[in-house]
């Protein structure tokens, strides 16, 4: 039954693999391609709210 389990797992894995590294015919980019061009504005994005949450936390302590 593990065998199985297993098996079913590494076939997903390997369709899922297949799928975001398949060109498309309208712009020859595949999903991985979007993902790594549109990487600096979520790197971006993330640092903001981290910025923003110690700044909130700082603002928060300073009151007690």
């Amino acid at each position: 039954m593990g065998l199985l389990k297993y098996a079913i797992l590494g076939a997903a894995a390997v369709y899922g693999f297949k799928y975001a590294t398949k060109k498309r015919a309208v712009d020859g980019k595949s999903l991985l391609d979007d993902l790594k061009d549109q990487a600096p504005k979520y790197v971006d994005r993330v640092k903001s709210y981290g910025d923003q949450i110690k700044r909130d936390y700082s603002q928060t302590s300073e009151l007690y």
